[in-house]
């Protein structure tokens, strides 16, 4: 059963950096990149490594998503004048 959940959240983070790179909208692609970053958060745990876990799903997830969303706003990407 484990084994067939690990490889769900494998194809479900190559899925979503397919989906990231290629998506036309910058929203759309933070919140997909924030989605691999937990998706990397979950398989660092089931690989018994919660320091990298729990860093994954702070930095990758967190800081970073809310710093691209950040970024967005600054360069009104959000609001439908930077695209």
């Amino acid at each position: 059963m484990t084994e067939l959940f690990e490889c769900i959240l494998i194809f479900a983070l190559i899925l979503c950096a397919v989906a990231a790179l290629h998506s036309r909208h910058l929203l759309s692609a933070v919140v997909i990149f924030m989605a691999y970053g937990l998706v990397m958060a979950v398989l660092w745990a089931l690989l018994q490594s919660p320091d990298l876990a729990l860093t994954e799903a702070a930095v990758g997830a967190g800081v970073t998503g809310i710093l691209l969303l950040l970024t967005l706003k600054k360069i009104h990407a959000l609001d439908g004048k930077g695209e």
